[in-house]
This record gives C-alpha cells, sequence and structure tokens, in this order.
C-alpha cells in the first residue's frame, strides 16, 4: 500500500513517511511502541488514519497532540503541513525519546515532544489555553478525554477527538463533560479508512467558554471518576 496513491503528497513528503515509517518499525524492536508493525498497516491504520483529520486543522494553526504515543496524528499532520506548531505530550519517557529521535532526524521544525502526563501539564500556565486544536487518538472514553483536552485549547478552538465505531453511548455520556468544560459539538464525520471495513469516527467539539481552573482534577482522577 503506497500512501501517495490515496493522499496528495510532495516528493519530500514521501521520504519523510517512509523515513518515519522506517524508525517506527526500527525502534518498536526495542520498545514496544505499536503492535501494527506489518508496512501496509502501518500507512493505512497510522498514516492514513492520522491524515484524515487534516481537512479540520489550518495548516497555520497552533496544534497540541494529547497521549500522542508513537507519534499519532501529530506527526503525520506535521509532515502534511510544514507550518503548522505542534506539541506532542505523552506520558511515558521512552516514548518521548523516540519522538525526538524522528523529529531529529527528519529534521522538523516547530515540533516538540514533551514529557508530562495531560492533568499536569495543563496547569501550566505555558500550555493552558494557549492552542487552537487539541486532538487525540483512542486515548480514553470520550468524557475523559474532553477532561484532558480541553483545558489546552482557546476559546473559539477546538477538540478532535479520534474514534473508533458505536460511539453513540459516549457522546451520551459526555454531555455533562462538554458543559462543565465549556466546550460544544460542532459535528461527527462517519467514515471506513480506503479498502477496509475499518470504522472510525471524528468529533469536532467547539470551545466556546474558558474552562474553569479546577479542571483538569489531579492525575487519574477524570480516568476513574469521568465528568
Amino acid at each position: 500500500m503506497k500512501l501517495e496513491e490515496y493522499v496528495d503528497l510532495s516528493n519530500k513528503q514521501i521520504n519523510l513517511f517512509e523515513k518515519y515509517k522506517e524508525l517506527l518499525i526500527e525502534w518498536n524492536e526495542k520498545i514496544n511502541l505499536t503492535a501494527i508493525t506489518e508496512e501496509d498497516e502501518i500507512v493505512l491504520k497510522h498514516f492514513i488514519d492520522s491524515l484524515s483529520i487534516a481537512k479540520y486543522v489550518d495548516k497555520n494553526c497552533k496544534l497540541i497532540d494529547i497521549g500522542t504515543g508513537a507519534g499519532f496524528p501529530g506527526i503525520p499532520i506535521k509532515i502534511f503541513y510544514e507550518d503548522l506548531e505542534v506539541t506532542l505530550l505523552d506520558s511515558l519517557n521512552k516514548r518521548v525519546t523516540f519522538l525526538k529521535d524522528v523529529i531529529g532526524k527528519l529534521e522538523l521544525k516547530k515540533i516538540d515532544a514533551i514529557h508530562s502526563r495531560a492533568e499536569e501539564c495543563a496547569c501550566n500556565a505555558i500550555y493552558r489555553e494557549k492552542y487552537d486544536i487539541a486532538v487525540a487518538r483512542a486515548v480514553s472514553n470520550l468524557s475523559t478525554l474532553l477532561e484532558y483536552l480541553m483545558p489546552y485549547v482557546k476559546v473559539g478552538g477546538k477538540c478532535i477527538c479520534m474514534k473508533g465505531p458505536n460511539i453513540n453511548e459516549e457522546l451520551n455520556l459526555s454531555k455533562n463533560a462538554l458543559r462543565e468544560l465549556g466546550g460544544e459539538i460542532e459535528m461527527i464525520e462517519n467514515f471506513k479508512l480506503p479498502d477496509s471495513n475499518l470504522e472510525r469516527n471524528i468529533i469536532i467539539i467547539k470551545k466556546v467558554k474558558n474552562t474553569d481552573r479546577r479542571y483538569p482534577r489531579k492525575a487519574g482522577i477524570p480516568a476513574k471518576k469521568p465528568l
């Protein structure tokens, strides 16, 4: 599976994705980054899936990727939009070491990887309500995810939540979290990844008011006791 057959890319971008894939496979032999190791599956389930949100991202905006793991969707979006300012956040230091290696070897600019829990970093004035977009892919249930994401987003900005199938129950249970954290659902896109039966949902949430300083709660509480 060739990425450029599904996404319009320059030769430079094709080479960057190829190098990223090589680094992912190489590092995955040393540390557990992903269960997806077959090359075609990396292209489909990591690269194409990550780029599915590109149309909702302003190419000149400031974006934070929460719980980025091996860099998804943050690094593919950064390769796609060179001028994007990106922060990658992950709670596991060895993954952050990998991300910094990718950033260095791909010579990416205006992108950084931070080792921190989402709940703790959001209390830092450097990061709180400083982003146009906060994004996360398959991190946790929607109510918990909103408590991770919303504190980072400016009023008028948006959260992009990348989810799998069967989101109706999550949507119903997230109403209180949306109200508490200052968000409104703007749209939901349901689709399947190309040449597959893999169903995805993208939930776009607009931030309509400042998030109360009580949120996020202390590390671990949003997951144990969703709003």
